[in-house]
């Protein structure tokens, strides 16, 4: 009897023994899977941060070009303007300054 209780312990202990080594092994896995998600969500989200900064930048940059192209048009006009309202007293700036010449 007390060698068949013995053999009972043992094969009790060696059981629980196997029984946490699978769990303890069941926990690395779990752990490393875990970990392995985690690595693919921060990398897919950095991703996804990416390819926004990249799409407004694309829009900053769409919106600047645009308001640049309006400003030089803008500035062409006023440009023009100006030409024309100096062209406008040319005649009069030359025939200021042939009264002045010849007047000397």
């Amino acid at each position: 009897m007390a060698l068949e209780a013995i053999q009972t312990v043992t094969q009790a202990e060696a059981k629980a023994k196997a029984d946490w080594e699978a769990a303890a092994a069941q926990v690395k896995q779990r752990l490393s899977d875990a970990q392995r998600e985690a690595k693919q969500t921060v990398e897919a989200a950095r991703q996804k941060a990416n390819e926004e900064a990249r799409k407004m930048m694309a829009e900053a940059e769409e919106k600047a070009a645009q308001l640049t192209r309006q400003e030089l048009e803008r500035a062409g006009a006023d440009c023009e303007v100006l030409k024309q309202n100096a062209r406008g007293r040319l005649e009069q700036a030359a025939q200021l300054i042939v009264g002045r010449v010849v007047e000397r």
